[in-house]
């Protein structure tokens, strides 16, 4: 009897998160690109971030400083096209073409607003909000200049905003559609530029002047361009595999029901990502404050850090293409059955990067110009990082699965709220009013993480996430309107 009762535990247990041989080829041919792009993607931020620091901890800093701000308006972009994604995946699920040619022409109007606003503020505020990193103990000397390197990498980067919108248009689209190869294309092409270009246009080599911080911004925003010129270029050379390019200048309107909805589902993406990346950002700050040399650990940290967590960040994108294209074909069993398949194994894998992050991390900050109580803060940060790495997994996949069945407020206090509510007072408390070393303070405060975690696995059970959102209604109206016209 208590045989047979641990046999059908573990058939559950399999049939729930383990899938066979078709779904794991499906997730690989799903992320391997991502992960390619990605991992090539930070090597080169990473090598780009050896080559400013190689110049000086104060240009690195400076830089790693204006980037957090850049940070913010990109995770903002990225929740802004969110909405109008979710809806974009089960139109395709659905073969709506004219619904996901709508969507498309809904993040364009997105970005063109939010770019208004975030060039508008960082040309404004942009001193102000680089300075509010620089009130740790620190040179005055040397906060000066993180001061005037982070402002003048700052108003260059604004040049490379444009592209980056336009491809976070087009790549998104593919993606929800399945297509991932030529984003990642774009993507190598632009950060092979950028790596090239950094080291001729910041060391002066082939006969350019010796640029610094500048050379680094200049390469980047040229970067994007070319990104942003190979999807682009090839998407609309295939319009007959991408139909939504059909005709999609042809008219800048969008039914008006389909355009309430995806305000009414994306808003609350929107609104958390800024606050979710707002937070990420004050919590720096927040560290900031323990020194100077804190800042430049935790540049070196995030970076690194940023290369292991391509899988778990990679699975995302999986969890929102093969969930929202069950739910728009309105196979709501398969929807559920590929997130927890999805959430198990990005748990696994990240164990393994993790513990592989643990045993470099003492090594890796060697390869940084600095000094050694920075590299040992960054070990510290990355080993962090790393054992929390399994927890993050979860939580990411969790927000994935509920914003794919259009749960987005819940995504918000999921995200956001928990965020502000918890983790940012959470550690704002501990930093200002306790005396802890930043060497236990750090992963103390991480220990939110662990709570939103188990938070996220209850709403994914017991929550009624999974839902159709393209409704013969809403795809009604498109086609309607397209008749019209």
């Amino acid at each position: 009897m208590k045989q047979h009762a641990l046999t059908g535990a573990f058939s559950k247990f399999r049939n729930t998160f383990i899938g066979d041989r078709k779904f794991y080829t499906t997730v690989i041919m799903l992320i391997l690109p991502l992960i390619v792009q990605n991992i090539i993607s930070n090597f080169v931020n990473l090598l780009d971030n050896i080559m400013i620091g190689q110049v000086g901890t104060a240009q690195m800093s400076g830089v790693a400083i204006a980037n957090q701000l850049i940070f913010v308006f990109n995770l903002t972009i990225f929740g802004g096209l969110s909405g109008a994604g979710i809806f974009g995946a089960q139109f395709f699920g659905a073969g709506d073409h004219e619904g996901l040619r709508h969507t498309v022409r809904f993040k364009l109007w997105t970005i063109v607003v939010t770019l208004g606003i975030a060039i508008l503020i960082f040309l404004t505020f942009g001193d102000q909000l680089i300075s509010l990193y620089l009130t740790g103990e620190g040179d005055v000397a040397e906060r000066a200049a993180m001061l005037e390197y982070g402002r003048s990498y700052l108003r260059i980067m604004l040049w490379g905003l444009i592209p980056f919108c336009l491809s976070q248009v087009y790549g998104g689209t593919l993606r929800e559609m399945g297509e991932t190869m030529i984003p990642m294309i774009g993507s190598l092409a632009g950060v092979f530029t950028n790596l090239c270009l950094n080291y001729i246009l910041i060391y002066g080599k082939l006969g350019f002047p010796v640029l610094g911080v500048e050379g680094a911004a200049i390469a980047t925003v040229i970067s994007r361009f070319v990104e942003l010129t190979i999807i682009v270029v090839y998407t609309h050379k295939h319009a007959g595999k991408f139909h939504f390019v059909e005709g999609l200048y042809r008219t800048i309107r969008i039914p008006k029901n389909l355009t309430f909805n995806i305000i009414r589902k994306g808003l609350p993406l929107l609104v958390n990502e800024f606050f979710w990346s707002l937070g990420m950002t004050t919590l720096t700050q927040i560290f900031s404050t323990r020194g100077l040399n804190v800042v430049a650990a935790l540049n070196i940290s995030s970076t690194i850090t940023n290369l292991f967590n391509v899988v778990f960040i990679s699975m995302g994108s999986a969890v929102a293409v093969m969930v929202g294209q069950a739910l728009g074909a309105n196979d709501i069993p398969r929807a559920k059955q590929s997130a927890w398949r999805l959430m198990f194994f990005n748990v696994c894998t990240c164990i393994v990067v993790g513990a592989l992050l643990i045993i470099l991390s003492p090594f890796l900050p060697n390869i940084y110009n600095t000094t050694d109580n920075v590299r040992k803060l960054a070990t510290r940060f990355m080993q962090t990082s790393a054992i929390y790495m399994a927890v993050n997994a979860v939580s990411h996949c969790t927000y994935f699965a509920i914003r794919s069945g259009g749960k987005t407020f819940i995504t918000f206090l999921f995200d956001s709220a928990y965020t502000w509510c918890i983790f940012v007072p959470f550690t704002y408390v501990l930093t200002h009013f306790t005396t802890l070393d930043i060497m236990l303070l750090y992963p103390i405060c991480y220990l939110a993480d662990v709570l939103k975690c188990i938070i996220g696995i209850i709403v994914v059970k017991t929550v009624n996430w999974a839902q159709n959102m393209v409704s013969d209604t809403a795809s009604g109206e498109c086609l309607q309107i397209e008749e019209n016209s």
